[in-house]
């Protein structure tokens, strides 16, 4: 009974991380979804977003005003993964990985060190994890302005460019398309996004330290996977862009909720990364195993009327 209420006591917060991190789940989604890039700067932006708010913070910006500081910081992230990627051959993958890597550098220069933290008595904290349920509310609201705001973007002709980039670079070079601007623009988009993210939860941790976004896109690859997963089942073909944008986020929650079972069962903390990696597993299996499971039934009936047919013929 102790362990069911300290699981329902810790719900609203797991709730309020999670949809943080939906953020960074939908950032992720742009490039590994939308343009099929894989983008590994994740890991850094979101350190990088809540570095420079915290520092924002703390000199007496506003905390709006740090929170496009943040969006800006985290474009400028993808910007430069995007100009490694296009203008020097770079393969995405490992691009991300020096932008990320530099970006650990930048992070310690930014905080005079390897953390540093908010206080009360900075500002008025805008997300803080004293007060979960304001907090769950405003990052509600950021999850639905930002799903809204990329499905009217991706609904214009620029935005239907970079889908048709991530559909079929060789045929969008041939309708005239700037594929190498496309991908840029949607590498600074996703990152843009994730600094977001890192500004929100370093808000809500209290702090920014530079290894916060170790291991993200591990994090952000599985809310995709297991929000597309949980959508396509529920909804099949009616399963839109808004929708896979809401169950990506989704996705996030039903992570840590997951996370907050196995420490409430008592496993010990280190073994979350490797019962991450089983949830990936488990839901990247779970589309093979349906299509095989269907073509097994239809391989038997067809078997199943060709043994009939062959009976009425004799």
């Amino acid at each position: 009974m102790t362990q069911i209420q300290t699981f329902f006591n810790a719900l609203p917060g797991d709730m309020t991380q999670g949809l943080i991190w939906g953020l960074l789940a939908i950032g992720v989604y742009i490039t590994y979804k939308v343009i099929d890039v894989a983008d590994l700067t994740v890991d850094g932006t979101l350190a990088f977003g809540g570095a420079v708010l915290v520092v924002l913070v703390r000199a007496g910006c506003p905390v709006g005003i740090a929170l496009v500081g943040s969006f800006v910081a985290g474009c400028l992230a993808g910007l430069i993964t995007g100009m490694l990627h296009t203008a020097l051959g770079i393969p995405a993958i490992l691009a991300g990985i020096l932008t990320q890597i530099s970006l650990y550098s930048v992070n310690v220069q930014i905080l005079s060190g390897s953390n540093l933290a908010l206080s009360s008595r900075n500002f008025n904290l805008m997300v803080s994890s004293g007060e979960i349920t304001s907090s769950l509310l405003v990052v509600i609201l950021f999850n639905a302005a930002i799903i809204a705001a990329l499905y009217w973007f991706f609904g214009t002709e620029y935005g239907m460019t970079l889908r048709a980039t991530g559909c079929n670079k060789n045929m969008a070079r041939a309708q005239g398309i700037n594929t190498k601007s496309a991908t840029v623009v949607a590498l600074v988009l996703s990152n843009g996004i994730v600094g977001v993210a890192g500004g929100l939860l370093s808000q809500f941790e209290g702090n920014a330290d530079v290894n916060k976004g170790r291991g993200a896109i591990v994090i952000g690859l599985a809310a995709v996977i297991i929000g597309e997963v949980l959508g396509e089942l529920i909804f099949r073909k009616k399963f839109n862009f808004v929708l896979k944008l809401s169950f990506t986020a989704l996705g996030a929650i039903i992570y840590f909720v997951v996370m907050r079972i196995v420490l409430v069962m008592g496993l010990p903390s280190h073994w979350t990364k490797a019962l991450s990696a089983v949830i990936v597993a488990l839901f990247l299996g779970i589309p093979f195993l349906q299509n095989t499971a269907k073509s097994s039934f239809r391989r038997a009936g067809k078997n199943s009327r060709a043994a009939q047919d062959d009976k009425e013929v004799v």
